[in-house]
């Protein structure tokens, strides 16, 4: 069995980390630069970094900022925000990225999923996925979250490993920074049908909640921002309580 990960967030608008409740109120976090640093060196397995409103504004992933936080890690990189087509990927991968997450353009345009695998290796192919239920159904939206679509949530993420996703990132709007716990429901429901690792994002308040998310959401790796950003959770301790709880983490 894989050793569970544990993956800070930095979602970076303007240049600065921020964190908001359901995809609103941003607050600054801080700078994601000394965050990037200090996440590599507390024990995270991973780090992500998401331009939040390059899709909206529709323009690129702010590349030097993105150099400078990769100088600081030395742990894998994920890279998302306003890639829509290989060359954006290259472009990334070569300032530091280990793998690419793809949100609103792998929606608009599958077949960037099958592209992507194909030109640089699944393993490198993150595609997230942004769910709220509505009407008693979990559907995918775009832009941040802004833009609700009529595609079922389940439905596109078996599409998305068909094409060649090596990953999913699955973050509930619902329980986003709300810090009540993960969406463990649905997380069980969508890693029952999948055969590639699972993420889950949205709603880590306390470290039960990570107890709970790897026991009862059976996922693969967990991610946050918040508690970590403003030091409610520290990573060290995070991976002392998950190894007491028979959790295996690196």
């Amino acid at each position: 069995m894989l050793a569970k990960r544990i993956i800070p967030c930095l979602d970076v608008k303007d240049g600065r980390t921020v964190k908001g409740v359901n995809f609103v109120n941003l607050r600054d976090a801080g700078d994601p630069v000394e965050l990037a640093w200090q996440y590599s060196r507390e024990g995270a397995d991973e780090l992500v970094f998401l331009d939040i409103t390059a899709t909206h504004e529709r323009r690129k992933t702010t590349v030097d900022l993105v150099k400078s936080v990769a100088r600081q890690v030395n742990i894998p990189f994920t890279i998302g925000g306003g890639i829509n087509e290989l060359a954006d990927a290259d472009v990334l991968l070569h300032s530091g990225a280990d793998k690419i997450s793809i949100n609103s353009a792998a929606v608009r345009n599958p077949q960037l999923i099958d592209q992507m695998a194909n030109a640089f290796g699944i393993q490198f192919v993150v595609v997230a996925v942004d769910t709220r239920r509505v009407n008693g159904k979990n559907y995918v939206h775009l832009n941040g979250g802004r833009l609700k679509t009529d595609v079922e949530t389940e439905d596109w993420i078996k599409e998305a490993e068909s094409r060649g996703a090596g990953e999913i990132l699955l973050t509930s709007m619902d329980h986003d920074g709300t810090k009540n716990g993960f969406d463990c429901v649905l997380l069980d429901k969508v890693n029952r049908g999948l055969s590639i690792p699972l993420i889950a994002s949205g709603g880590a308040g306390n470290i039960s909640h990570f107890v709970d998310v790897f026991q009862q959401g059976h996922a693969d790796a967990a991610l946050a921002a918040s508690v970590f950003h403003y030091g409610e959770i520290l990573i060290p301790d995070l991976k002392a309580e998950l190894r007491k709880n028979g959790i295996e983490v690196r």
